[in-house]
């Protein structure tokens, strides 16, 4: 289990971006992260995979406190950051360098067929288009098994039909050893798409705001009623965060302007 204890993270120039972050999330659950600009997303992230520390609180892993990059964390970008000077197959068994010669060639092999790249294996990421890099990476953060992937608006650079070929092929690696996934995106469609819970954080600090189940079957139906009636659900909530944090804001201007 994931477990985030009063979270908070204020920078060296005194932004505060995080403030009381708490929340548990169990092996297997899939959850997404929405909010406006500002709201400490990829600051969260960040610390939850040890590249950057909280300021306060604490974050655990299966009751293990997490303060640098851990071997059951991965993390994919909104950029592939593959390696150049290796092949498809070359970035994909990066992480796998304990694993015998055999059993990486078959782990590397099943992984780029799982994401329909198996013809690319020998070819070079310059050779790529976007939407195959993405896929790559997201094969590459997988195939070591992470018991975490957490995903930080990776779909955000697609056009709208290659994003949603990536969402069901990360749902079908995710499938096969059901990793606990968090995502942080700004697409209410692709949040409720594959989350099992939306979580929606207001800003300026970053602040948890409310929690939407999302109980659809997968695959889920983008046009239909329920599917229609959470995203509501989701949007409302955005809305109603991004309200409060502008009145919050507009308040502390006009004291202000009164002094």
């Amino acid at each position: 289990m994931l477990t985030l204890d009063r979270v908070g993270k204020v920078y060296a120039n005194g932004v505060n971006a995080l403030d009381g972050i708490t929340m548990q999330i169990t092996l297997g659950e899939i959850v997404a992260i929405i909010g406006g600009s500002g709201c400490g997303k990829s600051t969260l992230l960040r610390a939850i995979c040890g590249l950057d520390r909280a300021t306060s609180g604490t974050i655990a892993l299966d009751g293990i406190a997490i303060t640098a990059p851990h071997e059951k964390i991965g993390m994919v970008f909104q950029e592939p950051r593959l390696l150049p000077w290796l092949t498809v197959e070359g970035n994909v068994g990066f992480g796998l360098d304990d694993d015998a010669a055999a059993p990486r060639r078959d782990k590397v092999r099943h992984a780029l067929a799982r994401v329909g790249l198996a013809d690319k294996a020998r070819a070079w990421p310059r050779e790529l288009s976007g939407g195959q890099a993405q896929r790559v990476a997201i094969a590459r953060a997988l195939v070591p098994r992470p018991e975490v992937l957490l995903l930080d608006e990776p779909f955000s650079a697609l056009d709208a039909f290659t994003r949603a070929d990536l969402q069901d092929h990360l749902l079908a690696l995710w499938e096969e050893t059901r990793p606990t996934l968090l995502l942080v995106t700004h697409d209410v469609d692709e949040a409720v798409v594959l989350a099992d819970r939306v979580i929606v954080m207001r800003p300026r600090p970053g602040r948890l705001f409310e929690e939407i189940a999302v109980d659809l079957p997968r695959p889920r139906d983008r046009v239909s009623p329920h599917f229609e009636a959470i995203k509501h659900r989701v949007m409302s909530a955005l809305d109603r965060s991004l309200d409060r944090a502008r009145r919050s804001t507009e308040g502390w201007l006009s004291a202000g302007e009164g002094i």
